[in-house]
């Protein structure tokens, strides 16, 4: 069952493929009647508009671009929450909700705590799993998070009206709600997304230091293609993400240096047999997944 949620006025700091795609969702279903957008590039709310993924844009928070919002929400790197949240204080109203929709959800809370102690209750630190290489107001997509997770992290002081307004938006655009406590989400992430992020990017940066990289370039194919496609994401934007995860990230990097320093051992020994069963652990582990995965998009519960 979808909850019920009517906005007027929704502000949305960053217009990008989480935000515009949010805002694009909620417009068709009827859920919002006014979509503002706010980002520090002219050209990017230029397309913004174009696209109708707003209604009106600005290229900074200030009383204007705040007045009658119900819920404002956070598309920007991570590592700006802190300073938005700051902009952000002098303009919010009791009843407005704040919300984002980041990769780390502890810093999240850490910058709405110390930037909004007033406003504390009212934000939600929110986490839709629908990423992809492409970013800015282009990238803005119809149905991007159906079926899709999205993980919400209350804190201490949560408000529940305010908990249950950002449920109602996600479920409003057919995303599946899921409830962590933000360290263990940001455990889980490390492991699933940005540490695979960064051996991707550690990979394709091996290739480019290569004496032959034009040659080698050359020749890649398929499997180059679908294990570096993440590597083709916004640099800056996983550098502020990597760092924020930082403690969790480094020991995940440890394991996975002594996963390749058995693969090597293997090799120098020429172990076929614990090569095999290597590739055949992960390979088993990896299909499972996908099955589970196509199941739950058609709507059969995985296991059955």
């Amino acid at each position: 069952m979808i909850a019920e949620i009517s906005m007027h006025r929704l502000v949305l700091i960053g217009v990008g493929l989480i935000g515009g795609s949010l805002a694009l969702d909620l417009k068709r279903a009827a859920r919002v009647e006014e979509v503002v957008g706010i980002d520090i590039d002219a050209d990017n709310l230029t397309r913004a508009l174009e696209r109708r993924v707003i209604d009106c844009a600005y290229e900074c928070i200030n009383a204007e671009s705040m007045a009658d919002a119900d819920m404002v929400l956070i598309a920007t790197p991570v590592n700006t929450l802190p300073i938005i949240c700051r902009q952000l204080a002098p303009f919010l109203t009791d009843r407005c909700i704040v919300t984002d929709v980041g990769s780390t959800k502890q810093l999240a809370l850490q910058a709405f705590a110390a930037e909004l102690p007033q406003h504390y209750e009212r934000c939600v630190a929110a986490h839709p799993i629908a990423g992809s290489d492409r970013h800015g107001a282009l990238a803005a997509q119809f149905g991007l998070f159906a079926a899709k997770k999205c993980i919400i992290c209350a804190h201490e002081q949560q408000d529940k009206t305010a908990l249950q307004a950002v449920e109602a938006m996600w479920q409003a655009v057919q995303a599946q709600i899921y409830h962590l406590d933000a360290a263990r989400h940001d455990a889980i992430f490390a492991a699933v997304s940005h540490l695979p992020h960064m051996l991707a990017y550690a990979y394709v940066h091996q290739l480019a230091e290569a004496a032959n990289a034009d040659e080698l370039l050359q020749f890649a194919g398929s499997g180059f293609r679908d294990f570096t496609r993440i590597a083709a994401s916004h640099p800056q934007i996983w550098t502020d993400i990597c760092l924020a995860n930082r403690q969790v990230l480094a020991g995940l990097l440890e394991k996975q240096q002594q996963e390749l320093a058995y693969l090597k051992q293997c090799l120098q020994d020429g172990d076929a047999q614990k090569l095999t069963a290597f590739f055949a652990k992960a390979q088993k582990i990896r299909e499972s997944w996908q099955n589970e995965q196509i199941q739950a998009t058609a709507g059969v519960p995985a296991g059955r």
